[in-house]
């Protein structure tokens, strides 16, 4: 998908440095403008699967494109392990190790359907706001084992323990509302702990809702960045071995071939902007490279709770909150 054409300032990239358009106003912003800025916005979505989310943002300030990034890694909610109380743990794994990697497994709990623990909230928690789990695995050896089998699969029973052993414990009535497949783990195959006969895990887990400002488990996305839209112009025509020269300087579909053997900018959107090309005096005035320095490509990938766009949203809500509550403080002087 192509991107609109819009008048863009550039950040030129030199083979040493960085320089803005001599034509532009250079790093500085305006002084910004309601009006102007709801006819600069504009959102394209490039992509949106189960592998993630990618789509541009142009016409915004960088410290907004940056509030989103900021606000979809750490202030999107998200359910995690919170509390482990192990009653049994007679694996090589210390407590405090075993506890921390409980914490980190994904939960597909939806946070919106949860409230969060209040410092009135009792210990236990309530179906409102709480998880519960359980992990009992004891390792013992097979019976029919025989002595010459060297594959630990058929000498051992429970001797890996995956977050599909995680047994949800419905509190009040969580039955009724949740099924198993609502809470449990996004995946069933995460290895928490190798053990061997006579070792054993009984826990008990806690999830509650958070932040991903106050722990990274809560994070809901897997990464969350954005990048400068590259763009590259072809000064000079450049044909054969000089063609394909100039192509393996750049990303693979960046520069294109034509039948003459001449060069020409295919899709400079996935270039990693190297400047591998200064690197050939032969071909270092045939290209000039920049960025877009209003034009963002955000990729977000999902944890799984929530799907990417949804955490997007979820952002957005986030960011409209805040600017009321602020609002509110200003009238409220």
């Amino acid at each position: 998908m192509s991107s609109p054409k819009r008048n863009e300032p550039l950040l030129y990239m030199e083979e040493h440095r960085v320089k803005e358009d001599p034509q532009d106003y250079g790093l500085a912003d305006d002084v910004f403008n309601m009006e102007i800025f709801k006819k600069k916005l504009q959102v394209a979505i490039i992509r949106n699967d189960e592998d993630g989310l990618e789509f541009d943002m142009m016409g915004v300030y960088p410290a907004i494109a940056n509030a989103f990034r900021r606000l979809m890694l750490s202030e999107v909610p998200s359910m995690a392990i919170e509390k482990v109380y192990i009653y049994n743990n007679t694996s090589i794994i210390q407590d405090e190790v075993l506890a921390h990697r409980m914490g980190l497994l994904p939960l597909k709990a939806d946070p919106r359907l949860f409230a969060y623990r209040t410092e009135e909230s009792s210990e236990a928690g309530t179906e409102q706001d709480t998880l519960e789990y359980e992990l009992k695995v004891k390792c013992t050896r097979r019976k029919d084992a025989s002595k010459d089998q060297s594959n630990f699969d058929d000498i051992y029973k429970n001797h890996k323990v995956y977050s599909g052993h995680l047994k949800w414990l419905p509190k009040g009535k969580q039955a009724q509302i949740y099924s198993e497949s609502m809470v449990n783990c996004i995946h069933e195959d995460i290895l928490i702990a190798q053990l061997r006969p006579g070792h054993e895990l009984d826990l008990r887990l806690v999830a509650v809702k958070g932040l991903g400002k106050d722990h990274a488990k809560f994070s809901p996305v897997a990464t969350a960045y954005y990048r400068l839209l590259p763009q590259i112009k072809l000064n000079r025509e450049v044909f054969g071995k000089d063609a394909y020269l100039l192509q393996s300087c750049f990303s693979p579909g960046v520069i294109g071939i034509d039948e003459n053997e001449c060069a020409y900018v295919k899709d400079a959107r996935y270039d990693s902007c190297s400047r591998n090309v200064y690197r050939y005096p032969q071909l270092a005035d045939s290209v000039s490279l920049g960025r877009v320095r209003d034009h963002y490509i955000f990729t977000v990938e999902s944890v799984g709770s929530l799907k990417p766009d949804v955490i997007f949203l979820e952002a957005v809500k986030v960011l409209k909150k805040k600017c009321r509550a602020f609002i509110d403080e200003i009238e409220a002087e």
